[in-house]
């Protein structure tokens, strides 16, 4: 395989402190995102090619998503929970406790067909008040499901120093998590790693390393049709930072190269086809060949 590479120098848009969890809606044609320490979420219109303001306050929102129902799902730091938005505009808290302890700050989320909800919980909101409240860890750093019918959870995994972007492959047989450990504990790798799905779809099996992206730090990521994981990068500087796209084998296949780091991407667009990437204040996208996997 040859490794393409593209570089990205101008931005759609430009103006957050921290932007995070884009999120494509088709039916309104707009990408939700985060931007965490203005504590706000925005809205870019792809028609109009226009930025506004989604929701504000926004309880220093992180990572988002959408369930089967097209709603959307959202990671707070400031209220350290999970929420639902419904489609009257209400918001329904899904989890903010474990055995009757507060979580840390849910970061990065995805939603199985099933309708179980996975969140990734290191805890970065209380970790500082850049992106939150900070706060004493109660609980240590893990994955969960959710089942938001009986609001029952488990711990799926808890070997990671700090799960951060998660998502599935598109056969959901397959669970990818970042691990951004890296930046709090010397010589740990930067790693994204992969587990299989019990048969049940309620439990994870053989965790192994996939990749070790070594000069920066993954992050959120989402994964194509064919099965190609395109993580965001960052922390690494020029010719680092930006997307590295993995095979299912995690041969590297390509780089998409930004003028700063990124901190999450989604495929959106009217085929699915176009990557947009949160970056440290910028907003950035461009067309690929690929198609990202479906929410619904």
């Amino acid at each position: 395989r040859r490794q393409r590479n593209m570089f990205i120098r101008d931005s759609l848009w430009t103006g957050g402190r921290w932007t995070e969890g884009p999120v494509w809606f088709g039916d309104h044609r707009s990408l939700i995102f985060s931007d965490i320490p203005n504590d706000r979420m925005l809205r870019y219109c792809e028609e109009t090619n226009t930025v506004n303001v989604f929701r504000q306050p926004a309880d220093n929102a992180n990572g988002n998503t959408r369930d089967r129902q097209g709603r959307l799902v959202t990671c707070e730091h400031a209220t350290r929970r999970v929420t639902r938005t419904e489609h009257d505009g209400n918001v329904t808290v899904l989890m903010d406790r474990f055995e009757d302890k507060r979580l840390n700050a849910p970061n990065d989320v995805v939603v199985h067909p099933d309708g179980s909800i996975w969140f990734t919980d290191p805890g970065y909101g209380i970790d500082v008040n850049y992106e939150g409240h900070r706060a004493k860890f109660e609980l240590p750093e893990r994955t969960y499901r959710l089942d938001p019918e009986t609001g029952q959870a488990t711990v799926v995994d808890d070997s990671l120093v700090k799960p951060n972007g998660i998502g599935f492959s598109p056969d959901y047989k397959k669970l990818y998590i970042a691990d951004t450990g890296a930046s709090h504990k010397r010589g740990h790798p930067r790693a994204i790693h992969v587990f299989d799905v019990t048969e049940d779809g309620k439990r994870l099996k053989n965790g192994r390393m996939f990749v070790d992206l070594v000069s920066a730090s993954p992050d959120g990521f989402r994964l194509d049709t064919d099965g190609n994981l395109w993580s965001a990068a960052g922390w690494g500087g020029p010719g680092h930072d930006g997307v590295h796209v993995f095979a299912p084998d995690g041969d590297k296949i390509g780089a998409i190269h930004t003028p700063e780091g990124i901190s999450n991407v989604v495929f959106g667009g009217l085929k699915r086809n176009r990557l947009f990437m949160t970056g440290a204040q910028s907003i950035f996208a461009i067309f690929t060949e690929a198609q990202g996997v479906p929410y619904l």
